[in-house]
């Protein structure tokens, strides 16, 4: 009896959220909630977004609509009402040590991009871009891919002969179209050696370099730089620092001032740490910059020459990797048993109802180290 009485005021609290959000327990709808084990609600409302993540890999609760029950539960803002302790100290830590400095640096290069290159190519599609694809004019993810890597050359001015930076190349699939479509040559950096022992064998026989290497590093000239989804794990600390490497490695002597693009998902307010389950289990030490930050930290570095959201597309590019990846399971390796997949699959609907819900975005930002000359037209 005095364990249903304890438990009594967290159902209630957890109920009463969940009413705000329009999700029903043990309703019909899609995104209602199917509830396994009695301890969730206990267990949700002391610990916050951390055990919402860690019960569903456990099977204590479901929801046919995974992304819309997410999706509904950030669209009325309940995460901003149930916090727990690891927040808490997540953002400690954050605040008295740059947890993306040194070793802690490969840290995720180490355990999320090396996961294995074969879930990465069962999940992407034919081109291998962890990156938002732009479906303008697209209907398939291929396609959207092609057209993002695309856009990016073009915004980039690129033509022949230009030698190319690309900060976490990944798979280096930028530069590989960037050399095979523009005439460029280029040198890519990561911090997984999974990702550059493949990007090296995919790129083999074009004027291309993969290097493990950490990006602070990096002080040799390019007439471009690229940088694709990587920005995400640089950490505040070391935001100045970024721009000013990627500053110093564009050629004094080009006639334009060379050309930087940025590309990285944002979120719409300042903060120092990322979500408790997500730097757990999927982006260790990373965090999303806000508009606020980046323009503070390229003030007297960059000019912001084009600004470009289209974060919407990172909904549907999401689903068509959920959708890649779940026809693929049974032929991946043992390896990714059913708590990793219901890990991912948490990771990836809550990722398409954060983007659906606008509570993060997807920016390229074009950047000039003087400013363009008469002005930069901006593709789209």
């Amino acid at each position: 009896m005095k364990a249903d009485v304890a438990i009594h005021p967290f159902q209630d609290r957890l109920q009463s959220l969940l009413d705000d959000a329009d999700v029903r327990i043990g309703g019909d709808r899609a995104w209602d909630l199917r509830v396994h084990d009695s301890r969730f609600a206990a267990r949700t409302m002391a610990q916050g977004s951390l055990a919402l993540g860690e019960s569903y890999m456990d099977g204590w609760w479901d929801a046919e609509s995974l992304d819309g029950f997410l999706f509904h539960l950030l669209d009325a803002r309940v995460d901003r009402r149930a916090h727990g302790i690891a927040e808490l100290w997540d953002a400690l830590r954050a605040q008295f040590f740059n947890l993306q400095k040194g070793r802690r640096s490969f840290e995720v290069g180490e355990r999320h991009y090396d996961l294995g290159n074969d879930l990465y190519k069962a999940m992407l599609g034919k081109r291998l871009v962890y990156s938002c694809g732009y479906w303008r004019e697209a209907d398939n993810l291929d396609d959207a891919q092609e057209a993002k890597l695309d856009l990016i050359c073009r915004k980039l001015g690129l033509k022949p002969g230009m030698r190319v930076l690309d900060i976490g190349c990944g798979w280096g699939e930028a530069l590989k179209y960037a050399a095979e479509r523009y005439g460029v040559s280029g040198v890519g950096v990561t911090i997984s050696r999974e990702q550059a022992a493949l990007a090296q064998e995919l790129c083999a026989g074009l004027p291309i370099e993969i290097r493990v290497q950490d990006y602070r590093e990096l002080d040799e000239p390019f007439d471009r730089i690229l940088s694709v989804g990587m920005f995400e794990h640089v950490g505040v600390k070391n935001y100045r620092t970024y721009f000013e490497v990627a500053k110093r490695c564009l050629r004094e002597d080009a006639a334009d001032g060379g050309l930087f693009l940025l590309h990285t998902i944002g979120g719409n307010q300042s903060v120092t740490h990322t979500d408790p389950w997500i730097g757990k289990y999927i982006f260790p030490n990373s965090m999303l910059p806000s508009a606020a930050q980046i323009a503070a930290v390229t003030e007297d570095v960059f000019v912001i020459e084009d600004w470009h959201n289209f974060g919407t597309d990172y909904d549907r590019t999401l689903q068509a990797w959920r959708a890649n990846v779940e026809s693929a399971w049974d032929r991946l390796p043992p390896r990714y048993d059913e708590r990793f997949r219901r890990m991912w699959r948490y990771y990836l609907a809550a990722s398409m109802a954060s983007f659906r819900a606008r509570r993060i975005q997807l920016w390229q930002l074009v950047l000039s180290p003087r400013g363009v000359k008469g002005g930069y037209v901006a593709p789209r």
